[in-house]
């Protein structure tokens, strides 16, 4: 049996001091809460995903207490989106929400995480190491989760108990794999440039180019600094000649169809920047039977980053998990059986916003990474579709701002934009000759098909687990 002190120095470890790990350290010490947060590397970190925030990680990150955060690391605001599909542009805002534009912010992934850990600093309640989670303890027969031992600091060893333990070190996480069989899947991995004073159209939007290859994703992340996340998949990859070979596909396949004012940057920064890349993965989340502790952000849940919904989701997640073992709700959160009750309910309560975000997610970029016949069709059929404007741009807008949350709501436009685009084409087909309609509509099968394939399996997965 793991050894344990005669009562526990902590009512919360937290493994992981990044977005997640941060905001939970604070938000449980705020209840009272004896926290203590680990983490490998108390340097400002720096990455090139985590950037964008979402409005709904907005609203998550104010209902927190931490929207102070986004302040003094010179974040930028996003209002909405601009998407360039083959030379066409469609523009959409995000939608009123009570009768205010919601707004989003992008910023350097690691000024923010320095804010968010300064936060907990202030808190009297929360202690922070810079330690290397090396193996988690466990009390025998149970299997419950009582503490970790780590390496750092002054002893070689060290050993931190705690009642409850949440799991927040993000994608790669160390210890998911004891709780969950399933690996992340990486399809593509995107390339990454930092622009500096980089002249976009509209500094309040993002910019998504689909259609002309894998999507390209740029926005601000400072008063001078823009970043460009570069889709480019394994099998594109594997028949590049290593980072050469990355920069010279950049240069030929991928400048030319960004907007005109953003090139130069672009091929300032290929030749003298970083180019860094980051796996995109995908990961459903999996029920948590494991006693003593949990599972969040990207630890436990991943989805591509192409809508920039990981912070988001995870952000929502912990607005939950801190109302489900609040005070009130869990006085004592060594109180095995209601604490395991109320992290399944985190389950469940979790479905609107994670099934929304990670299917939309998932969808969009098998939507727009293939370049087949039936998800050309596909493509033309969404950018027709948003022209429209009004609750078919509106709708998918607030879907991807996280401020919506429906699966239903999501289920209802991406099947609209399927049968919105076999009709285009039967249209267009039978104006040619009207001896196309067979062909046409032998097509549509097919097309119909691809858009299931693109979007069923994802939603039964999430669905299941």
């Amino acid at each position: 049996m793991a050894k344990r002190t005669s009562d526990h120095p902590y009512d919360v470890l937290i493994i992981g001091a990044g977005v997640i790990g941060s905001a939970a350290a604070t938000t449980f010490a705020r209840q009272g809460r004896r926290v203590l947060l680990l983490e490998r590397s108390l340097k400002e970190p720096d990455r090139i995903v985590g950037e964008l925030l979402q409005p709904g990680g907005v609203v998550a990150l104010t209902k927190l207490g931490l929207s102070n955060c986004l302040e003094g690391i010179d974040a930028c605001p996003v209002k909405g989106y601009e998407v360039l599909y083959r030379g066409e542009k469609v523009v959409f805002w995000y939608p009123l929400v009570d009768g205010k534009k919601p707004e989003g912010r992008s910023f350097h992934h690691g000024k923010f995480v320095s804010k968010l850990r300064e936060a907990a600093k202030r808190e009297g309640n929360t202690t922070i190491l810079e330690r290397n989670v090396t193996e988690l303890i466990r009390d025998s027969p149970s299997g419950r989760v009582v503490g970790v031992r780590c390496s750092g600091g002054e002893k070689t060893e060290n050993q931190y108990f705690a009642h409850l333990t949440i799991i927040a070190d993000g994608h790669a996480s160390n210890f998911r794999s004891n709780f969950n069989k399933r690996k992340p899947v990486a399809k593509s991995r995107f390339w990454a440039l930092e622009l500096i004073d980089a002249k976009l159209p509209d500094q309040h939007r993002a910019y998504g180019v689909i259609g002309s290859g894998p999507p390209v994703l740029i926005y601000q992340i400072g008063t001078h600094d823009t970043r460009i996340l570069i889709d480019i998949p394994n099998e594109l990859y594997a028949k590049l000649s290593g980072i050469d070979g990355v920069k010279h596909h950049v240069q030929e396949a991928v400048i030319p169809t960004l907007p005109e004012s953003v090139r130069p940057a672009v091929e300032v920064a290929l030749e003298k920047g970083r180019l860094r890349s980051m796996a995109n993965s995908w990961l459903p989340s999996t029920l948590n039977n494991a006693p003593g502790m949990v599972l969040i952000g990207d630890a436990m849940n991943i989805r591509h980053p192409l809508v920039g919904g990981g912070m988001t989701v995870g952000l929502n997640d912990l607005v939950l998990l801190s109302s489900l073992l609040g005070v009130q709700a869990a006085p004592s959160l060594n109180n095995e059986k209601l604490v395991m009750a109320q992290i399944q309910r985190l389950h469940s309560q979790r479905r609107k916003v994670s099934i929304t975000l990670n299917v939309l997610a998932q969808a969009l970029y098998s939507l727009f990474v293939a370049d087949d016949p039936q998800l050309q069709i596909l493509q033309r059929g969404f950018v027709r579709y948003i022209q429209h404007g009004g609750a078919r741009i509106d709708e998918p807008a607030g879907l991807l701002g996280g401020v919506i949350h429906s699966p239903v709501l999501l289920f209802y436009h991406f099947f609209s934009v399927a049968i919105y685009s076999l009709w285009i084409y039967i249209c267009e087909r039978c104006v040619e000759s009207i001896w196309n309609l067979g062909p046409a509509l032998l097509e549509c099968i097919r097309v119909f098909l691809k858009a299931c394939e693109v979007f069923l399996p994802f939603v039964v997965l999430e669905i299941w687990n």
